[in-house]
């Protein structure tokens, strides 16, 4: 069974939290293996990315990635 997650909760806070830690879309990029227009990518809702390229920039902004289940869903439901 597939999940998606919508890919503009993701997309909205990545460009405000690079630019907090004042890492150029290079800059992050380069400190974990991704080109820029990768980022870019990501910070502009696209589809064509992949969750590792996704936790790659978490991982440069040094942030974590969390996942919990939506309120009222129970356990084991997907």
């Amino acid at each position: 069974m597939q999940h998606t997650v919508s890919n503009l909760l993701l997309s909205t806070p990545l460009p405000a939290l690079r630019k907090g830690t004042r890492l150029t879309q290079e800059q992050a990029g380069s400190s974990v293996g991704l080109l820029p227009k990768t980022i870019s990518a990501l910070e502009n809702n696209s589809h064509t990315v992949s969750i590792i390229s996704l936790l790659k920039l978490v991982s440069a902004l040094d942030m974590e990635l969390t996942l919990q289940l939506k309120s009222g869903e129970q356990q084991g439901a997907w």
